[in-house]
């Protein structure tokens, strides 16, 4: 299995608990607002930022034209263009968020991040 397919097939694990108890909790304006279908699924989008960061890209629009749209068209075969997949970001912040405070396991004395990992190891 790929890195890049173990890094969506744990952020999909999470996505799939973590969607609809949010959802739940957002708060409505007693509008009606149409919630469009997106061509990629929030843990496609979380997937393609967080293997940002792992990558050594110096900014996304370069990683996202020469790579992801390059490289992963197999991999994510309705990909949207760079400028659509930007507007879309800001929905996958509080998502994106609460993965990485879940990864971040129970802290139990002075902490540092691995710049390799999204992980964040503790010191005993």
């Amino acid at each position: 299995m790929s890195s890049l397919e173990a890094l969506f097939c744990e952020v999909d694990d999470f996505c799939t608990y973590f969607e609809p108890q949010w959802h739940r909790q957002l708060l409505g304006h007693g509008l009606q607002t149409r919630k469009r279908a997106r061509c990629l699924c929030l843990s496609e989008m979380m997937t393609i930022l967080i293997a940002f960061h792992q990558h050594h890209y110096r900014n996304f629009k370069h990683y996202y034209i020469n790579c992801v749209s390059i490289y992963w068209r197999k991999e994510f075969p309705r990909l949207p263009s760079y400028q659509r997949f930007v507007e879309w970001m800001p929905s996958t912040l509080i998502p994106l968020c609460v993965y990485l405070t879940h990864c971040f396991g129970k802290c139990t004395g002075i902490s540092f991040i691995d710049a390799t990992s999204v992980k964040v190891c503790h010191n005993r």
